[in-house]
């Protein structure tokens, strides 16, 4: 027998299961003997309270593993996981021979659920392949999820979660099982589930511990079966107050100034994933009083609000940023929001209602405050017109903030303290434990920077200073840019060097 000094140990650690080809996984499992890879080597994993019955069987089996024990939590995790997967193959070997039989039984298992508008928590009743879908909506809303991704590779299929604007995975799953799923989620969203060669979008609708929750669908078809991104929509409850959203308190105050005017535009700006449409709907409900009339037009609508008025873009339709505006203006609108301006038609309408006495807000991609201005003036709006109708532009990022239970210290990289002058100082970094979920973050903090249209800025847009040149002035006036304010959080802390280059330190 093994002397147990020389068994290695391990702990806080977010493990998966390893299946060996020759190795009955059943009965390990039953022995308390566990297979998995730390740092991409493969290890035994015994039970102190099980030894005799580990030791008994490794020594039936030709194996030439490391062994190792884990702390509770961590054996655990690995434990339930291994018996996911066993659950994972009895559902395959019970669905291999009657698919299509299942699939049609499932539609009409599904089509009584919807009807009873069951509470998907305490549906107790449903085949396996229903219940397991409910438990994703549970799972990704406890975890604070936006998005559930599901996608197919050749033998298995992951589960990940988008949690703090990163994919967490959360299951996989046997490729058989991924196709069941796809088609309950087709059928629940009102999709066609026997056309799998196109995309296909859809909505459903789950309820969840007395709450209703809107879900965006999008299916792909892919090399090896249909992928499927759920986006969970918010209700208006969820949407911050202006103090709340996260932003420094000289940030909040300006934005309350640029609320007070009555007309003009203001822009939002940052890449896919920065929290625009939170703050443009943020600022909508701090101005929103019942004597304002308030219409937006969205791709998708994101946050439902009963004191708005939402229209969803269909281009299918005809309905486009440009032609939805158009219409909205013949509204008596006082605030107009549009989701995104994409082009010069849109562009120019959005200009023409803010000059004509409507408070306007918008998004564009640009990944600062003074490339808004230029990015304009690229898609053909005149200079005069932008000076003009312009209140502010803020362009913002989410940054993940360490998690307080598990971060260790750590030193500053000396090319980073040289190219950023940065003093020597400890500073730290991500570890991961159970209570964030072994990311090793926990929520996240907004940084932004904030152009407030002045005569300064009309005076360089006249002169053609380019958006760098107009950026740097404005940061020599005290304008705060991002990726110092992303340098501050380093330094105290919050975040790590990984996360704020990820976010855009050298952007």
């Amino acid at each position: 027998m093994v002397g147990l000094g020389n068994i290695k140990e391990f702990s806080n650690l977010d493990l998966f299961p390893l299946t060996l080809e020759d190795v009955d996984q059943e009965l390990a499992h039953k022995n308390h003997l566990l297979f998995t890879k730390i740092e991409d080597k493969p290890y035994i994993i015994l039970h102190k309270e099980y030894l005799a019955d580990g030791f008994n069987l490794l020594s039936k089996l030709n194996l030439n593993y490391d062994l190792a024990f884990l702390d509770e939590d961590s054996y655990e995790r690995l434990y339930h996981r291994v018996l996911e997967q066993k659950t994972d193959r009895e559902l395959s070997k019970n669905f291999e021979e009657e698919e299509t039989n299942l699939v049609e039984e499932e539609e009409l298992n599904l089509a009584e659920f919807l009807k009873t508008s069951s509470d998907i928590l305490t549906s107790e009743e449903s085949a396996p392949i229903i219940k397991f879908v409910n438990s994703l909506f549970y799972q990704a809303i406890k975890k604070g999820a936006s998005d559930i991704h599901i996608e197919p590779h050749e033998k298995r299929g992951v589960v990940r979660f988008r949690i703090d604007g990163v994919l967490v995975k959360h299951v996989e799953l046997d490729i058989k099982i991924i196709s069941l799923v796809v088609s309950r989620i087709k059928v629940i969203s009102n999709l066609d589930i026997s056309e799998k060669r196109i995309p296909q979008d859809g909505r459903t609708q789950v309820k969840i511990a007395k709450k209703n929750l809107d879900i965006r669908v999008s299916v792909l078809p892919t090399y090896y079966g249909e992928r499927v991104v759920m986006r969970i929509l918010m209700e208006s409850e969820h949407i911050p107050t202006l103090q709340n959203l996260g932003f420094s308190e000289d940030l909040t105050k300006d934005f309350e100034k640029l609320l007070e005017h009555s007309h003009g535009m203001i822009l939002v700006t940052g890449p896919t994933g920065s929290g625009k449409s939170t703050t443009l709907h943020t600022f909508l409900q701090t101005v929103a009083t019942d004597d304002k009339n308030i219409i937006t037009i969205e791709d998708p609508v994101e946050y439902k609000a009963d004191n708005i008025n939402q229209i969803q873009v269909n281009t299918k339709t005809g309905l486009t940023f440009a032609s939805g505006l158009r219409s909205i203006l013949r509204q008596d609108p006082d605030i107009v929001m549009v989701g995104e301006i994409r082009d010069k038609e849109t562009a120019e309408i959005a200009i023409q209602a803010a000059l004509t006495g409507h408070l306007m807000l918008s998004t564009l991609h640009t990944n600062n405050t003074a490339a808004a201005l230029t990015r304009l003036i690229d898609m053909g709006v005149d200079e005069f017109l932008i000076t003009s109708s312009l209140l502010g532009v803020l362009s913002q990022r989410l940054t993940r903030k360490l998690c307080n239970h598990c971060k260790k210290e750590a030193l500053i990289p000396k090319d980073i303290q040289e190219e950023f002058s940065l003093p020597s100082q400890v500073v730290f970094e991500a570890d991961g434990c159970k209570e964030c979920n072994y990311t090793g973050y926990s929520g996240r903090v907004a940084v932004g920077e904030l152009l407030v249209m002045n005569d300064d800025i009309k005076r360089m847009l006249k002169e053609g200073m380019s958006d760098f040149e107009i950026r740097e002035a404005m940061r020599q006036r005290g304008m705060k840019l991002i990726h110092e304010q992303l340098l501050e959080l380093y330094l105290q802390g919050v975040t790590s060097l990984k996360e704020i280059i990820r976010v855009g330190l050298k952007d």
